[in-house]
């Protein structure tokens, strides 16, 4: 039995595999103004990352000042790829059957993009309002703990209690400022930095299982 009682787990590269199409969104938009970054470049400085810290990273970058409905193209752009492309992390749908504990999902992104990425990939009918947090409600982004606090209290755990589930060094450092135990996700951690913060790290939805004694 696994000695937790609550799992919180992030959404972009945990639950659904958006990483690769949200990144290279960002990338196109920022080439248009004058960056020359590529995916490698954006995995390494975007991901976990909120999008004002994304966005303010590319203004250093480009020739051309960001339009003030930049925002609104990014999420408009990556929207329309989500629809054609996201898929689910492999095995993740198995595990959420498996567990006899409750769950939810914290992420940085908008609660629009969640849910709509949650329901392309099969994932929604597992999640509901109550178990559904976005960093966007509180206006605090992670590495501020403050997404998994929120959680945590509102779903009545301790913080002790909560595993949480992370596939960035962004929200990793995020829930160790938080006090909870964090188990990264390894399968695109390309430089092998997770295992020097997570409390344990795993490579496949399996292997999560295991952790958790499913």
């Amino acid at each position: 039995m696994s000695k937790y009682n609550y799992i919180i787990f992030d959404c972009d590269g945990v639950l659904v595999d958006s990483e690769p199409i949200s990144n290279q969104v960002m990338v196109d938009l920022a080439n248009v103004l004058g960056a020359t970054i590529n995916l490698d470049y954006a995995y390494q400085h975007f991901k976990g990352n909120s999008f004002k810290e994304c966005a303010n990273k590319i203004s250093k970058l480009t020739t051309q000042k960001l339009p003030v409905d930049f925002e609104e193209q990014y999420r408009n752009e990556s929207f329309e790829r989500f629809k054609k492309e996201i898929t689910p992390i492999e095995g993740i749908k198995d595990v959420l059957q498996s567990l006899k504990i409750p769950f939810c999902v914290a992420s940085s992104g908008p609660v629009n993009k969640i849910k709509l990425n949650l329901e392309l990939t099969g994932l929604l009918p597992f999640f509901q309002e109550k178990n559904i947090f976005s960093c966007y409600t509180i206006k605090k982004w992670k590495p501020d703990p403050d997404v998994f606090l929120w959680a945590s209290e509102t779903m009545g755990f301790k913080i002790d209690e909560c595993l949480v589930v992370e596939d960035s060094l962004i929200g990793i450092e995020a829930a160790l400022r938080g006090g909870f135990d964090v188990f990264g996700f390894t399968a695109h951690d390309y430089k092998g930095e997770l295992h020097k913060k997570a409390t344990k790290t795993f490579s496949s939805m399996k292997s999560l299982k295991e952790l958790l004694k499913l």
